[in-house]
């Protein structure tokens, strides 16, 4: 764990920093922005990179290296397999190297790179979205479930799209995601859902819906898996890792209680928050539901990237003598999430060959 605590000090120290020197840019509409340092964030997303990309182990990354040892990636392969831009990816990396390090490492560049530029650009205090992105536990679960992980980058890069209402933009970039990821489809009803008001009907229907499904799992998964059964998916019906934990679901919920209660000034300040709101609003959903399955976890991972924009403006949403109050609180209270989490539940061990000294 000395890494990961080394990479939380340094990414959130230069992302402090790179806002504090910031530069203003005065926006069409005469609105004064300001733009955190390229040059730090740079150095908070090379150690991300470095972290992720030149580790030894992490939950599946010994069976990816092992995939990516014993394959040739031919096209007949390739084409062979569920999830064939992955395949392309590492048919390409393989004609330049046979050391699956670069495999990992490449991996690391393209989902922290994608991510870290959507946060430059819609986090209101940038600093603390990169430090929840890592204490929240996603940050580790891409060096877990790197496919998903980089499917939901690559769908996150197109966060612009989805706010602009430009869908088809969007749609292809899903189905870019999908040949690395197929549950990145799940994106294109998504759309429809989300790109309306928040704390409608609708938005209470979901919960409701995430509460039936919990009260009603036995019956719900019957059905899901009876109907994908002849899917790459059928095999989940046998998933039996339990449910995730109550406190996952109450870290997910408290961003949005705040945004509810504030969610008048939240829409003054923050362009296209509904929507943010509302994608946020489906993370918990499928948050609640995995409380009996960690499966539907997984699909919870396209949206939390949302909730870690979210929770940079709802700081903003208190009176300005109690805001800094709330940021300090923020940090605090992800931190010791951050330890239990990783240190008391999972009782992470991280392996590098690069960084031997902190190991």
């Amino acid at each position: 764990m000395t890494i990961l605590w080394i990479n939380l000090a340094i990414v959130f120290t230069l992302s402090f920093f790179a806002r504090y020197f910031s530069t203003a840019f005065i926006t069409p509409n005469s609105m004064v922005i300001f733009k955190p340092n390229k040059w730090l964030i740079g150095g908070a997303l090379l150690s991300l990179v470095l972290v992720s990309g030149l580790r030894a182990n992490i939950g599946d990354t010994g069976a990816y290296k092992h995939i990516y040892i014993i394959n040739d990636f031919t096209w007949d392969y390739i084409l062979s397999q569920k999830d064939y831009g992955f395949g392309i990816l590492q048919m390409i990396l393989k004609n330049i190297s046979s050391d699956p390090q670069i495999m990992l490492l490449i991996t690391a560049l393209i989902t922290n790179v994608l991510i870290i530029l959507t946060l430059y650009k819609y986090s209101r205090l940038f600093e603390l979205s990169v430090y929840v992105f890592i204490a929240n536990g996603w940050f580790l679960t891409s060096m877990n479930g790197i496919r998903q992980c980089l499917a939901a980058a690559i769908v996150f890069a197109a966060t612009k799209f989805l706010l602009e209402g430009r869908w088809k933009k969007f749609f292809l970039v899903v189905l870019l995601a999908s040949t690395i990821h197929q549950t990145a489809l799940i994106l294109i009803p998504i759309y429809f859902i989300v790109r309306r008001k928040a704390w409608t009907g609708t938005t209470f229907s979901l919960l409701l819906l995430a509460v039936l499904i919990v009260i009603g799992f036995n019956q719900f998964t019957g059905v899901l898996f009876s109907a994908l059964k002849d899917t790459q998916y059928g095999g989940y019906s046998n998933f039996s890792e339990g449910g995730a934990n109550i406190l996952r679901v109450a870290v997910d919920s408290v961003p949005l209680l705040i945004a509810f209660l504030g969610r008048h000034k939240l829409r003054s300040i923050m362009p296209n928050s509904d929507y943010i709101v509302n994608l946020s609003l489906i993370g918990l959903m499928f948050m609640i539901i995995s409380t009996q399955s960690w499966i539907f976890a997984r699909f919870s991972l396209y949206f939390t990237l949302y909730q870690i924009i979210l929770i940079s403006w709802v700081v903003k949403l208190f009176k300005e003598n109690y805001q800094r109050l709330i940021y300090f609180g923020i940090l605090v209270c992800y931190f010791i999430y951050f330890y239990y989490e990783e240190v008391i539940s999972l009782n992470i061990y991280y392996r590098s060959d690069f960084f031997t000294l902190f190991q």
